[in-house]
């Protein structure tokens, strides 16, 4: 019978050693409550990958949709981060009939992403004139594809938002960081995982493996997030019995920026995702047109890069874990690491070398993977009581809002600068703006890890 506690002991410890993030388990929030709230971000991290790579490509490749209005369906999603904010607010101060506040948003976010993905695979049918589409007007392609676009990303924004809010709500404040390195280690796992098995459905393209593939997609986003948010979030009588609260979105923004350092922890967020974000479109092009390399080996940096986010997750909720770590400089060393690892994709080019450009893409993601860590748990712990969702809204709408920006600007300076110096000088000059960003960011943070912020 003594045996018995001893070997359960000794499995626990084993666990702890081999995954990262089991500790963030207490015994109000158990790990398997924990892993299956994490869900939520699965089927978040399957719409990115479909929005941003299988799309992206199937859309110019396959549909032969031109390349410009590819780049606008893709950035339109980015029109509902800035709302981030208001969805956080309003899931704070939510009176529902059954008692729920977090719940209803979540469900919300989910029906969206679901209705987006159901029309999503006939409209890009149309759009790219395939089969009996071929004579259909302009319009209904565009509007249809663009209705399906927006629908599934008003459903991330509104479901990652509030399920963010609700982890805060659920975890202590000594487990938090352990809970962020888990979520968007979960968000990471779903890209990747989606990517591969969209790539494997997909590899014999025809109209109906794209039909089956996106609404396989739409099917899996409600079996995911209706297991995510199952019984998770108690019902209250208080709030059931309440009446709509009359609260003021504008004072209560207001309000929030005027804590200490708030906009300061929101400006350093926007400049640091800006910079690890700008060049991500260009990895792949610049290894290809400057490194010389096939296409099987360019396909492996996104995986890389990825690879190196989770590290650096698993790194920091490691370190964070730890009683009185400090988050704000787990994000200042992750801008850190971003320098050199810029510096060796940049290096990489005039060396030919492959092994620095493999290298420095490693660690910008490793880095990249601090820093949203430390910020975002920043956030989560500075959070002012009763405003969960708004502080966590008010994080996904700048780093959501900064990295499409970033993105976006990232391919336009590349191809304005082409115009006049070859690409080589034009890959080199965007890389360097972003080691600039990166410092500036350190600038702006310095107050952050120099002044004790309650």
């Amino acid at each position: 019978m003594s045996a018995s506690p001893k070997l359960s002991r000794s499995w626990l410890n084993v666990s702890l050693k081999f995954l990262p993030f089991a500790d963030a388990a207490t015994d109000t929030l158990p790990l398997s409550r924990l892993l299956r709230l994490s869900l939520f971000q699965v089927s978040v991290g399957m719409a990115l990958a479909m929005l941003v790579g299988t799309l992206n490509r199937v859309m110019i490749v396959e549909l032969k949709v031109p390349a410009a209005l590819v780049a606008i369906m893709i950035a339109l999603p980015l029109l509902f981060a800035p709302f981030r904010a208001l969805i956080g607010f309003r899931s704070d101060h939510h009176r529902s009939a059954l008692g729920w506040r977090r719940v209803p948003y979540i469900w919300m976010g989910t029906l969206l992403q679901f209705g987006g993905f159901a029309i999503m695979p006939f409209a890009l049918l149309v759009l790219g004139r395939m089969g009996q589409a071929a004579h259909a007007p302009d319009w209904a392609g565009h509007l249809g594809a663009g209705m399906a676009f927006l629908l599934v990303g008003a459903g991330i924004h509104t479901t990652q938002t509030a399920g963010l809010a609700l982890a805060t709500d659920l975890s202590p404040p000594e487990s938090r960081p352990k809970v962020v390195g888990l979520m968007y280690f979960m968000l990471l796992v779903g890209m990747i995982l989606s990517s591969l098995i969209f790539g494997y459905l997909l590899h014999d393209f025809s109209p109906g493996a794209l039909i089956r593939s996106i609404q396989g997609a739409a099917v899996l986003t409600l079996v995911l997030n209706i297991t995510a948010l199952w019984k998770q979030e108690a019902r209250t009588k208080r709030l059931a019995n309440a009446h709509e609260a009359d609260v003021d979105f504008v004072a209560a923004l207001k309000l929030f920026t005027q804590g200490e350092q708030a906009l300061r922890r929101l400006l350093a967020v926007g400049l640091g995702t800006m910079a690890f974000s700008m060049g991500d479109v260009l990895l792949e092009p610049f290894g290809g047109e400057i490194l010389h390399l096939p296409v099987s080996h360019t396909t492996l940096l996104t995986a890389l890069l990825a690879f190196g986010g989770l590290t650096g997750f698993a790194w920091a909720s490691h370190v964070l874990g730890r009683r009185g770590a400090d988050p704000f400089r787990m994000a200042c060393g992750g801008v850190l690491v971003g320098v050199p690892a810029f510096t060796a994709v940049l290096m990489s080019a005039p060396q030919a070398s492959l092994l620095l450009f493999a290298l420095g893409t490693l660690f910008i993601g490793f880095g990249a993977g601090l820093f949203g860590h430390g910020t975002l748990t920043a956030t989560m712990n500075h959070a002012p009581p009763g405003q969960a969702g708004l502080a966590m809204g008010a994080w996904g709408a700048v780093q959501a809002t900064a990295a499409g920006l970033a993105m976006a600007l990232g391919g336009i300076i590349r191809d304005l600068m082409a115009l006049v110096v070859d690409s080589g000088t034009a890959y080199a000059f965007v890389y360097s703006l972003e080691v600039v960003l990166l410092l500036i960011t350190l600038y702006a943070m310095y107050p952050l890890i120099t002044k004790k912020v309650r």
